[in-house]
């Protein structure tokens, strides 16, 4: 969808900013380009709806020349969110967003309609704030409504310049998750431009690591973590790379330990019996059908019943494809040693600390051999 070939942009004083850069974005696919200021990612990004002209090579859009496009019609067609947002703030939240509709010549009521269609999208009810002004809103409010005045006339490129930087890390962390539920859906092309590699790694498809003014290495945020192509981009990414790297990677079947199993109609004698020939502390309460029920020590089958009236709630679980990231976190909330996996409500086996590490170096070396994680093999050390 956005391809670069060998563009450079030197101005006259002879700063060159960017140089000889080529590289590709698939159709769908989200690129963040990462690095420190003054670097050449803003101007890559810039370059693409001409707001900055390159001095040599070529940008092609959707496989057209964009040099022999008319610039507002291009950019009429990509969408563009900046760190500071940019609202009118003379309008209403619903006319900004249908600023650039309006523009292409769409009647005043479809214009309005698919804005109010976009602040739903991004979780603003627009009968409460359509009618509001920039002013009325919160930092992470005017953001929201940023990102639906790009999407308005659904433009099939999304470009992003820091776009979450401006805002408290709490109120950050909750707009980058709305914006991946929104990308799951609308599926952009984005370019986003940030300096926080933390941010990069959990929105980026791929990442882009500019030095300066070309890029060190482009490829998944794993393999950036896990195997930085230089030692630029290994003392970039941080010492701390591994923990960044739980982020990134999920949770599969693979990873999971199977613990005793007990019924919720099974006699608590007999479920203690079983406990003890496995030399077990502890069962998981599955039904016939395999879905979660809780889950019960050795020492609550002494009171007599059966097991379903001794069961404990679960509350340490995730959902399988969860990042190692959230588990660990789950983990630690709970003060649990291991956390049960789900794919909904069936039960699929349990994450604890000895399989959480095997996960992350099996996700590590896969990446480095080019080869799925399950082919990859690793003792891990025995859990406790």
């Amino acid at each position: 969808m956005i391809r670069f070939e060998h563009v450079t942009k030197r101005y006259p004083d002879g700063t060159t900013a960017v140089d000889d850069l080529s590289f590709e974005v698939a159709e769908g696919e989200l690129v963040t380009l990462v690095g420190p200021s003054g670097c050449g990612k803003t101007t890559t990004m810039m370059m693409v709806n001409r707001l900055i002209e390159p001095t040599s090579g070529r940008i092609r859009v959707g496989g057209e020349d964009i040099a022999a496009v008319d610039p507002v019609r291009l950019r009429r067609r990509i969408g563009y969110v900046i760190q500071q947002v940019g609202l009118f703030p003379h309008r209403t939240v619903l006319d900004n967003t249908a600023t650039v509709p309006a523009l292409l010549g769409w009647s005043r009521a479809r214009a309005r309609a698919r804005a109010a269609e976009l602040l739903d999208l991004v979780g603003l009810d627009p009968k409460t704030y359509g009618p509001r002004y920039p002013e009325q809103l919160s930092g992470g409010q005017r953001q929201r409504v940023g990102v639906a005045r790009a999407l308005a006339a659904d433009p099939p490129v999304l470009l992003m310049d820091e776009p979450f930087g401006a805002v408290d890390p709490v109120v950050r962390e909750q707009l980058q998750d709305e914006f991946l539920r929104m990308q799951a859906a609308v599926r952009k092309t984005v370019l986003l431009v940030t300096h926080d590699i933390e941010e990069a790694v959990r929105l980026g498809d791929r990442i882009a690591v500019y030095g300066q003014g070309r890029i060190e290495q482009f490829d998944t945020p794993g393999a950036v973590l896990g195997a930085p192509a230089t030692p630029y981009v290994a003392s970039f990414v941080g010492a701390d790379r591994g923990l960044k790297r739980l982020s990134v990677t999920p949770v599969e079947p693979d990873d999971l330990r199977q613990p005793p199993v007990a019924r919720p109609d099974e006699p608590a004698g007999r479920a203690r019996d079983r406990l003890r020939e496995q030399d077990a502390r502890w069962a998981v309460v599955l039904d016939a059908h395999g879905d979660l029920r809780g889950w019960v020590g050795i020492d609550d089958l002494a009171a007599g019943g059966t097991v379903g009236e001794l069961a404990h709630r679960m509350t340490a679980w995730v959902p399988v494809g969860a990042p190692l990231k959230q588990a660990f976190g789950v983990m630690l909330q709970h003060d649990a040693g291991w956390v049960a996996v789900l794919d909904g409500a069936r039960f699929l086996g349990v994450l604890t600390p000895a399989k959480l590490h095997e996960a992350l170096r099996r996700s590590v070396d896969a990446d480095a051999r080019g080869v799925a994680r399950g082919q990859v093999p690793f003792d891990s050390v025995p859990d406790a």
